[in-house]
């Protein structure tokens, strides 16, 4: 679960992390001239969007002027980066500042223990550092059961070659960003840059925190958190549907995640593009393929569907029959869309016999997902 910039900087504030002033502006408001009186020119707007790269797409800018910071809000909101729309932008004082440093908490699933990440090299190119630059990158490893040790921080301060009130400041924020990854059970929290200003202090110009989303059950708070879920993706989620929407035309009905990200995979290698992401999970019946069905003919984007089971817990003969009668209820709203449907394993033959026999206009099985997959990427292409 990927927080907002500006939900992770809420966390910072309340756990004891220094941030700049902000003011979070969505489409219905606040107006940003108002912020602008309140915290002052120049103001970084900095858009809201769950992916990278925003900086370099032109969504982070510095308006040192009303003028400019109407335009600016107006045309950042209208943005979509990396596929993702910008939900609002952050209005944020301008910081004047000396040095960037890069900090981040994370899982190392391999050591499968918390890591901690530091470097004096902070910045946009964080990423070429790690990778030309190994050297510059403290990475130490936390006891998942007895914490973060007083040694840790005390030898990452001497690494980092701060003293006096920089260096106690630097050693209060990772004692505090050690304790919000673990009271709100996060996976990631990353502030790139930490920024020494001219000042002398320590502050957090960007926030990135990922949740846990398998402990939600702790955390009813979550519930308000705002998203970038588009309105499948919450009607998934409420159905108990694993459910992403994608940039293709190609619809994707499978049962595991690990089947459908090589269904996905192989749509790409047959020169397609998935529409989605959709687990089923096991034990599918006709309400759910109803349900499901109903996810991915929302999008008006798919031109042909890929349904690929592998019967286990689930049988295949089950999910045929659920299939064939959905589809036949759905009548006119399918018509027209090729479907390919791929069973293997436990009543794999009797399922396929099963969608045979309906001979539903359109729909027709494949002995392997590759088959499947290369029927579907064509059918979508126009190519069949």
């Amino acid at each position: 679960m990927d927080l907002f910039e500006y939900q992770g900087k809420q966390l910072f504030s309340a756990g004891g992390i220094p941030v700049a002033r902000s003011w979070m502006v969505h489409p219905q408001g606040p107006d940003p001239l108002e912020v602008a009186d309140s915290l002052g020119l120049p103001l970084v707007v900095k858009a809201q969007v769950l992916t990278g790269g925003r900086g370099k797409a032109g969504g982070v800018r510095v308006a040192r002027s009303r003028d400019e910071l109407t335009r600016d809000v107006a045309e950042i909101m209208a943005m979509t980066i990396g596929g993702k729309r910008v939900v609002g932008v952050l209005l944020e004082e301008a910081v004047e500042f000396e040095r960037e440093l890069y900090f981040a908490l994370a899982v190392d699933r391999a050591a499968k223990r918390p890591l901690l990440l530091f470097s004096v090299r902070g910045g946009v190119d964080i990423e070429a550092v790690a990778r030309d630059e190994p050297q510059a990158l403290v990475r130490r490893h936390i006891d998942p059961l007895t914490g973060l040790h007083d040694t840790q921080v005390e030898g990452l301060v001497d690494w980092a070659g701060l003293s006096g009130a920089l260096a106690d400041e630097l050693a209060d924020l990772v004692r505090n960003a050690w304790r919000l990854f673990c009271a709100h059970d996060a996976t990631l929290v990353e502030i790139n840059p930490l920024c020494v200003t001219t000042s002398g202090r320590l502050v957090a110009l960007d926030a990135k925190v990922t949740l846990d989303g398998n402990a939600a059950f702790r955390h009813p708070e979550w519930a308000t958190y705002e998203t970038d879920a588009d309105d499948r993706e919450r009607r998934a989620a409420a159905a108990g549907i694993n459910y992403v929407s994608l940039d293709g035309n190609v619809g994707v009905l499978g049962n595991g995640a690990g089947m459908v990200m090589s269904t996905l995979d192989l749509i790409a290698e047959a020169g397609g593009a998935a529409a989605n992401f959709l687990d089923v999970g096991g034990g599918a019946r006709e309400a759910r393929i109803a349900a499901a069905l109903d996810l991915i003919l929302a999008d008006d984007r798919v031109r042909a569907l890929c349904v690929t089971i592998f019967g286990g817990i689930t049988r295949c003969d089950e999910v045929a029959k659920a299939l064939v009668n959905v589809l036949a209820a759905k009548g006119a709203a399918v018509a027209g869309l090729p479907v390919v449907v791929r069973l293997d394993g436990n009543g794999a033959a009797e399922g396929r016999r099963i969608v045979a026999q309906a001979a539903l206009p359109g729909v027709q099985t494949a002995e392997t997902v590759w088959q499947a997959v290369q029927a579907a990427v064509a059918a979508a292409a126009g190519t069949t």
